[in-house]
Order: C-alpha cells, then structure tokens, then sequence
C-alpha cells in the first residue's frame, strides 16, 4: 500500500513538474507570472483529444499537442507578452488573468462544457505487478516522461551551448546583449518552450484525469505554490518544490484528509517566512 501511495504521488509530482518548470523558466528570463499558464494546460488537453478523435491514435496527440500549444504560447508572446515584460505587476496580473477567462470560453465555444476522457495505448492499458500489487502502467509512464523532460532541460541549460546563452539572458540580459547574445530571440523560444511542457502536461494527464473546462484552475494554484516554494526560475527548484507539494497533498489526502490543504498552505507560508526567495535561487 505504501509503495502504491509513493508512486502516485510520484506520478502527480511529476504532473506538477511539467507545469511549474515552464512557469519556472518563463518567470526567470521575463519576470512574468503567467496566471494563464493553467488554460494552456487546458488548451493542450484538448487539442490532444481532437487529434485523438480525429487520428485514433494517442501517441500522434502525445507528439502535436505540445507542439501546437507552443505555437500558441509563441502567438501570445508575439501579441501580448512582449508588450508587459516590463510593465506594472499589477497589468501583468490583470492580463494574464483575463486570459484565463478568454480561455475558458473559447474550451467552452469549440469543445462545449461536458467531460471528455482519452483511452491510454494499449501497451499501457494494463497494470503491471510491483512486489505483488498491481499498479497502473500508464502512471509510470507519467514519471518516467517527468524524468525525461527533467534530464533533457537539465542537459540543454547546463550542457550546451544554447543553455549557456539562456542563462547568461537571465543572470545579466545587458551584457548578454554586448555579447550579441539575441535576447529577444531567446525569450521567445524559451517562452514557447515552456506553454509546450504545459500542454505537454495536459494531454500526457488526460487519460488519468480526463479533459473538461475548468481543469486549468485545478492545478493552477498549486503550479504557482510550486514556483514560490522552489523557487522561481530555478529548474532544481521546480523539481524539489513539485515533490515535496505533490507528496505533501498525496499522502496528507490519504492519512489526513481534513488538513491535507493546510498543510500545503503552512509549507508554503514558512518557505516564504524563512527563505523569501524559494529554497533555490534562479
């Protein structure tokens, strides 16, 4: 029962990972917290169940959903974001907030308001046995796309040459600049990166959790208490922070549901009481 209870809350800590890494990653090089982050996530899912309508065929949604939501998010970024990066907080907060609204409704007008489900492959449609418990194979590929996102952004930004231009973008975008480091390019690309892991989130959770409007302010506030208790802009962060938030609310809905939330309000409020900055820096 423990080694069932650990993994799922594995599972849904790497669910959390890939949303709050591309929140986390956003925040470090734009200084924006996109509140609209979870409809991206949502508009993800959903274009994963029409290509998955459409093709019949989930690994194709799997492929195209992140990559049209990052079209999206690069749409936005063109449009929208670009023009506030250095605007006052609160335009910020109103903006992104508007969108989640905007996003909402458009869900509403193109997928209608009722609950959808996407049946996981068939190699994955069965449970496999750990140490004779049967356990949903379909969850452990969560975690396993968890960590390879995970090695994959930590190669990229440590590792090459592209992620030494990114950090040198956030650390000092001046210098950055005279070094005829493209900033702007930058931004762009790596915003786009991040709506992508969101909608990369969206479809990889929907055979668990379904597809239905509304499903981006469920994860929504736990994304952003992700992001403040790792850290904004930190990639370790997002990873420690999306594991102590996902075990935290996991076991605490299973042993003490009465405080679970609490107990994730009162980590974050002491994160913030005695390192205001996240456990990492970005």
């Amino acid at each position: 029962m423990i080694l069932i209870q650990f993994l799922n809350a594995l599972q849904f800590s790497m669910t959390l990972f890939l949303l709050a890494v591309g929140l986390t990653i956003i925040f470090g090089l734009m200084k924006i917290v996109n509140l609209a982050h979870g409809s991206l996530y949502m508009v993800g899912a959903y274009i994963g169940l029409s290509i998955f309508n459409y093709t019949e065929s989930f690994w194709l949604a799997l492929i195209f959903a992140p990559i049209l939501t990052a079209l999206i998010g690069a749409f936005l970024y063109t449009l929208l974001f670009r023009h506030i990066q250095n605007a006052d907080p609160m335009k910020q907060v109103l903006l992104t907030f508007g969108l989640i609204y905007i996003g909402l409704d458009s869900v509403r007008l193109l997928w209608g308001t009722m609950s959808h489900s996407i049946s996981a492959p068939s190699i994955l449609s069965n449970p496999v046995l750990l140490i004779d418990e049967p356990y949903p194979a379909y969850r452990l590929f969560v975690i396993t796309i968890g960590l390879l996102v995970l090695f994959s952004l930590y190669f990229i930004l440590e590792k090459t040459k592209i992620g030494a231009k990114v950090r040198a973008s956030v650390d000092d975008p001046e210098t950055a600049q005279l070094l005829q480091i493209n900033t702007d390019k930058i931004l762009f690309y790596t915003f786009a990166l991040g709506c992508g892991l969101a909608g990369l989130a969206g479809i990889t959770v929907a055979p668990i959790l379904g597809v239905e409007p509304g499903m981006d302010m469920e994860v929504l506030v736990l994304t952003l208490i992700v992001v403040v208790v790792g850290g904004p802009g930190s990639l370790k962060g997002a990873l420690i922070g999306s594991l102590l938030i996902g075990f935290v609310d996991s076991f605490g809905k299973v042993y003490i549901p009465q405080l679970a939330q609490i107990i994730i309000y009162a980590v974050m409020a002491l994160t913030l009481l005695f390192k205001p900055d996240g456990l990492y820096k970005r």
